[in-house]
C-alpha cells in the first residue's frame, strides 16, 4: 500500500489508462458519473477515457462475464457506461434545479449578474436540447451543462430525452472509435495503440478542446 502511494502522482488522474489499470470497469463508471454531472469532476478524463475503454473492451467486459464476441463485449460496457453517464447528468440537473431559485436572490458582483441567468434561461428555451447533446463532446462544458440546465429550469422531460440521446451518442461514438481503430491499425499495420496511449490521449484532448479555444480567442478578438 505504501509503495502504491509513493508511486502515485496527481498527474495520473488525468490519464485515462490509470483508472482502467487500477480500478477497472467500476472505477471507470464512477469517473464517468462524476465527470458528467458533479461540478468537482470537471478535471476528470471523459472522451479519452471512453476511447481507451473501447481499446480495452474485452478485459473490462470480462469483469462481468467472459465472452469471445467483440460486439457482446462492446454492448456490455456500452450499457453500463451509458447508465452512469445518464445518471451523472441527471444528478447534475437536480443539483442545479435545487440551488437555482436561490441564485435569483444573490447579490450581484463581479462574478454574478442576474442578466446572465436570464440569458441562460432564454438560451435553453431555444436551444436546450441541442446544447445538452453537443455538450457531451466538449470537456468541462460537459460537466456544467446539466447543472446550468437545472438552474434555468429546463423542462425535465425535455432534459431527460436529450440527456439520454446525447449520452448514447457520445458513449457509442467514443467506444467504437477506440475499439475499431485499435483493431484496424493492429491488423493492417501491426501497430498497437496500447503502447502509445499517451500520444493518443493528447490528440483526443487537442481535438475536443480546439473548438472551445477557438471560440474564446474569437470572442476576445471581437471585443
Amino acid at each position: 500500500m505504501i509503495q502504491l502511494l509513493d508511486a502515485f502522482h496527481w498527474s495520473q488522474l488525468l490519464q485515462p489508462q490509470y483508472y482502467i489499470e487500477n480500478g477497472g470497469l467500476w472505477l471507470l463508471l464512477f469517473v464517468v458519473f462524476a465527470e458528467t454531472g458533479l461540478f468537482f469532476g470537471f478535471f476528470l478524463p471523459g472522451d479519452s477515457l471512453l476511447f481507451v475503454a473501447g481499446i480495452y473492451s474485452a478485459p473490462l467486459a470480462a469483469q462481468i462475464f467472459v465472452s469471445e464476441n467483440e460486439w457482446v463485449n462492446l454492448l456490455v460496457i456500452f450499457s453500463f457506461i451509458s447508465v452512469a453517464g445518464i445518471l451523472g447528468n441527471y444528478v447534475g440537473y437536480l443539483i442545479g434545479n435545487k440551488v437555482g431559485p436561490a441564485m435569483y436572490d444573490w447579490k450581484e458582483n463581479l462574478l454574478f449578474k442576474k442578466k446572465y441567468l436570464v440569458q441562460a434561461h432564454s438560451f435553453y428555451e431555444k436551444h436546450g436540447g441541442r446544447a445538452i447533446v453537443i455538450a457531451r463532446f466538449i470537456p468541462i462544458v460537459r460537466t456544467f451543462a446539466p447543472i446550468v440546465a437545472g438552474i434555468v429550469k429546463m423542462d425535465k422531460n425535455k432534459f431527460v430525452y436529450y440527456n439520454i440521446l446525447g449520452c448514447i451518442t457520445w458513449v457509442a461514438t467514443m467506444l467504437c472509435a477506440g475499439h475499431f481503430l485499435q483493431s484496424y491499425i493492429l491488423n493492417h499495420f501491426q501497430f498497437d495503440l496500447k503502447k502509445h496511449l499517451e500520444v493518443i490521449v493528447l490528440g483526443i484532448v487537442f481535438v475536443t478542446t480546439a473548438p472551445v479555444i477557438f471560440q474564446v480567442l474569437k470572442h476576445r478578438t471581437n471585443k
